[in-house]
């Protein structure tokens, strides 16, 4: 795993998709600078002792944040999923901007807890 492979994802995509993501990848980044970041699947991810925690992905018309589990998204209120669209294993959202830095670091602390990591 290597951050050059998301390095390389991010560089493919076009505007504000890229940007997005790369702010949405600090947000990460900051809440688990321990993760080691590489690719899963094709699409970027952040593991903890091997562990994916976090991750995320783009589409044509909308990103997601990725949390590798089918779980933690069940457990934020509506009120913190507010104008996000959800399902079991992904969180989308526009392409010109992300989820709130504050959502981020609640899935990742739900993730690692599950994970225990």
């Amino acid at each position: 795993m290597s951050a050059d492979e998301v390095d390389e994802y991010l560089a493919r995509l076009d505007e504000p998709k890229r940007s997005t993501l790369e702010r949405l990848r600090q947000s990460i980044a900051d809440a688990i600078p321990e993760a080691e970041q590489g690719l899963s699947y094709g699409v970027p991810v952040f593991r903890i002792a091997g562990k994916p925690v976090a991750g995320f992905s783009a589409a044509r018309d909308w990103l997601s944040y990725l949390p590798h589990s089918g779980a933690i998204l069940g457990t934020m209120s509506d009120e913190d999923l507010d104008g996000l669209s959800a399902s079991k294993g992904a969180l989308r959202f526009s392409i010109d901007q992300p989820p709130p830095e504050s959502l981020i670091r609640r899935l990742i602390d739900a993730r690692r807890a599950e994970a225990s990591v």
